[in-house]
């Protein structure tokens, strides 16, 4: 079964629906984005996600500090981090109770390889949320086991973009929006479906 994360949810609506389509995580975008929401907007959509189902704070050029107090204010276990400089960044992560998903922006190997001993691993396109594709064919620039695949992904793409890469997860912003920031719960349904659809 494939991981799927929806990321990006601004409401209460989408959180709602992002539930009852069975994904297994969500995320809230913490960063300066089209997409993000407060720490007290976090928190109150935290609350409408079931046990079982992750919560996800997203971070971008934010400090250690930033990242510890906006969880906590947000009651977020998780965070997605897309600028990770070392392992003591992880670790200071970890020391602050928080399940850490370490993001890189690139489809190359030598980023992707580093290990830092963060959680999970999450490749994305060049640039973050930008809903661009990478390349996904090359195996050997690929991570191995389990790790999550973003960049670009709508309900057309991803069941091939599994297939070819081999990712244990995906993560999807702008495939499920109808504009900017605004998600379209018929392109998330879709979505949903094109995953499971994989034989």
């Amino acid at each position: 079964m494939v991981f799927v994360k929806m990321c990006g949810l601004r409401d209460e609506d989408t959180v709602d629906h992002a539930v009852a389509l069975g994904v297994d995580a969500v995320g809230f975008v913490l960063a300066d984005s089209p997409r993000q929401v407060t720490a007290a907007d976090a928190a109150r959509l935290r609350g409408r996600v079931p046990d079982g189902v992750l919560a996800v704070g997203v971070y971008v050029r934010m400090s250690l500090d930033e990242i510890v107090a906006t969880a906590a204010e947000a009651r977020l276990d998780h965070v997605q981090v897309h600028d990770l400089r070392s392992a003591d960044d992880v670790r200071v992560l970890h020391d602050a109770g928080l399940t850490v998903i370490r993001a890189v922006n690139t489809g190359g190997a030598d980023t992707v390889d580093a290990d830092y001993g963060a959680d999970l691993l999450l490749v994305d396109g060049a640039v973050a949320g930008a809903g661009a594709t990478w390349d996904w064919q090359d195996r050997s620039a690929l991570p191995t086991g389990r790790w999550i695949l973003a960049g670009g992904l709508t309900p057309d793409n991803v069941a091939r973009a599994v297939a070819t890469s081999g990712a244990w997860g995906v993560d999807v912003s702008s495939g499920i929006e109808s504009s900017r920031g605004v998600k379209n719960h018929e392109l998330m349904t879709a979505f949903a479906a094109a995953v499971r659809s994989r034989p």
